[in-house]
């Protein structure tokens, strides 16, 4: 049975970037909210990178992504997935991310890892016509990039 996104993505009209992630976690879907497994490493990420202190709850989440013009969604609004594993991800059906790209002033699209940059170019790009960069992944899985590593990566592509 597929699987539906059930949370919206945070954007206002000022964003100038997206991070595209694949669909959310269980803990993610659980929680309404994205990267809420405590072990994925995006908010110690994005803090970093903003040179603020790590967000405590969703709203300061939200507020660290708006202050910052950072737009959050996911390539895909339904799917057959077991778990959070995105290799098992199958029947896939779109976001839109081009009706997002036309009420924000979005200029650069990334990846938050390889998953979902290979699925925003097999479902979203024909749409959009706007490349994407990936990045590495913050999710526990990628357990070869250390916070520091990650940080490193994400920072020579994004300039807050």
């Amino acid at each position: 049975m597929p699987m539906i996104h059930t949370f919206e993505p945070v954007y206002d009209q000022k964003s100038k970037i997206l991070i595209l992630g694949t669909f959310p976690s269980v803990k993610s879907r659980e929680n309404g909210f994205y990267y809420q497994h405590p072990q994925n490493r995006f908010w110690k990420v994005i803090s970093a990178l903003a040179g603020e202190p790590s967000p405590g709850t969703i709203e300061e989440q939200k507020t660290l992504l708006l202050e910052n013009h950072i737009a959050v969604w996911d390539v895909i609004y339904s799917c057959d997935i077991n778990g959070s594993s995105d290799s098992s991800i199958k029947n896939v059906v779109p976001n839109d991310i081009r009706a997002l790209l036309g009420k924000t002033a979005i200029k650069t699209i990334y990846a938050n890892g390889g998953k979902a940059f290979e699925l925003y170019n097999r479902y979203c790009y024909e749409m959009t016509g706007k490349a994407i960069i990936k990045l590495p992944s913050t999710s526990p899985a990628n357990a070869s990039y250390s916070l520091k590593k990650l940080v490193a990566c994400w920072g020579k592509a994004i300039s807050l």
